[in-house]
């Protein structure tokens, strides 16, 4: 450990003041609503308020892929929740999820109007819902939800440890990049070795594990998150990495990437979603050049 100062923890902690780091704004250790604002609801039964990081690119992928194997109760309105402006301490954002994290889900084709948050328990809703891509044998059930809540567990490390750590911390050190960074990796050989045998996560099926864990995990192989992939020298994972880019050359994959998401290639980005030929007309591109003519 190299690290130059160590630190004593207090008796009682305080927050005294942020944390540091590219998310400092938005961390806080109380809940509840920043703001009274309502949340817009459009003209489909699926209402959901996202971003387009990983989490909220597991739901948008699966929604995807539900229209493209033909379930139109599958529509969608797209709201983007942002982050760094604070929606997500809204007030009615907090009716929808009480925990202040991106994705939350509003599905008004039930009797009443029911929220669904956590990206986990909407993948499990709208699978169990339209009966797709969640294996029915108990088995192949069980199989699929312990993937599922895998990834629930373990990306934590990735994201909030490692991610953290290597790429937003205002400074670096040694020891919790070593840490975290030897849970990612160890986590990598997991998959790796549970692909070498399996066409996808869960066998020959594809099914919302894989659409849980390839944005995550997926991210780090094709190296957009964090810059990591020679650190963490993602390319040896060799089953991984045929897995991670059998799933990106999917359609409905390539469009659920693209749903809320704020950054990156103006073309990519499509900020709201509210009919499938958003995705032709209403990129960001196209809606900066439509106001620049």
């Amino acid at each position: 450990m190299n690290d130059a100062t160590t630190y004593t923890p207090p008796k009682v902690w305080k927050w005294e003041m942020e944390s540091g780091g590219r998310f400092a704004s938005i961390n806080r250790p109380i809940a509840g609503p920043t703001h009274d604002k309502e949340l817009p609801v459009g003209k489909h039964p699926m209402q959901l308020y996202s971003l387009g990081t990983p989490n909220g690119v597991k739901v948008t992928i699966l929604l995807e892929e539900l229209l493209a194997a033909g379930f139109s109760g599958a529509e969608y309105d797209a709201w983007m929740i942002s982050i760094r402006e604070g929606d997500q301490f809204s007030s009615g954002f907090i009716d929808v999820n009480p925990n202040s994290k991106i994705p939350a889900l509003m599905d008004h084709s039930m009797e009443k109007p029911t929220r669904i948050f956590e990206s986990g328990a909407i993948l499990l809703h709208l699978a169990e819902k339209f009966g797709a891509f969640l294996p029915t044998d108990p088995a192949g059930r069980a199989e699929c939800l312990s993937w599922l809540f895998w990834q629930i567990g373990s990306t934590p490390y990735l994201g909030g440890g490692f991610g953290h750590f290597y790429a937003y911390a205002t400074e670096k050190y040694e020891y919790p990049i070593n840490r975290f960074a030897m849970e990612v990796k160890r986590q990598l050989d997991v998959l790796d070795r549970r692909l070498a045998d399996n066409r996808y996560i869960c066998g020959d099926t594809y099914t919302i594990a894989d659409m849980a864990i390839w944005p995550w995990y997926g991210a780090i192989v094709l190296n957009r998150a964090y810059d990591a992939a020679e650190f963490l020298d993602a390319a040896s994972y060799k089953n991984l990495a045929r897995w991670t880019h059998e799933i990106d050359k999917r359609v409905p994959v390539q469009r659920g990437r693209m749903v809320n998401k704020s950054m990156g290639p103006l073309e990519g980005q499509l900020h709201e979603r509210h009919d499938a030929s958003d995705f032709d007309t209403k990129t960001q591109d196209k809606l900066e050049a439509a106001q620049k003519s």
